[in-house]
């Protein structure tokens, strides 16, 4: 019988490598809820649906970014489905949109490229800005900057418009200061 989890573990890094500095502990337990939410549903890899559902149930500056309580529980629907039929189709292949260049190297094991690429994207815009370290609103500013991820497919099954989600974030993230 072939193991479907070979290559994620409960020890996998929570922060994969390469992004420069170390997330906020927000975000840490985003990347660990990420991890559980893979290995409970047998997938290889965090991929960027679970790291944008993890964050949308641990950020409250991420949710208030939708367009109110019935946008948002489309969208955790579909998260929910992810393991009794929406996102079966992706069970045993690894996530790679091509669109960003992914983190590789030690430690990215357990990652999706496109999960690896847009932690890292996350974490150069909090430096771009002066922060040590990403918050929330970055994070959801770089999944959503990859329109071939499988969190923007689940937000646009949920008829959420990425683009508008990124500006509010954005604009979230101006008005709030350098931290999020």
């Amino acid at each position: 019988m072939h193991n479907r989890t070979a290559g994620i573990s409960e020890q996998t890094s929570p922060t994969p490598p390469g992004t420069g500095f170390g997330l906020t502990a927000e975000m840490t337990a985003v990347a660990t809820g990420a991890r559980r939410r893979a290995v409970r549903g047998g997938d290889r890899h965090i991929d960027t649906a679970h790291l944008l559902h993890s964050l949308i149930e641990a950020d409250p500056a991420v949710r208030e970014t939708f367009d109110g309580g019935p946008q948002l529980a489309r969208v955790l629907g579909y998260l929910v489905q992810r393991s009794i039929g929406y996102g079966l189709r992706w069970q045993g292949k690894q996530e790679d949109s091509g669109t960003f260049r992914a983190v590789r190297g030690a430690g990215t094991a357990g990652w999706s490229p496109s999960a690896a690429a847009a932690v890292g994207r996350a974490a150069r815009s909090a430096a771009l800005r002066g922060d040590a370290h990403a918050g929330g609103l970055d994070l959801l500013s770089a999944l959503v900057a990859d329109p071939r991820c499988r969190a923007v497919e689940v937000l646009e099954q949920a008829g959420v418009d990425a683009a508008r989600l990124a500006e509010r974030a954005t604009g979230r993230q101006a008005g709030a200061g350098s931290r999020t």
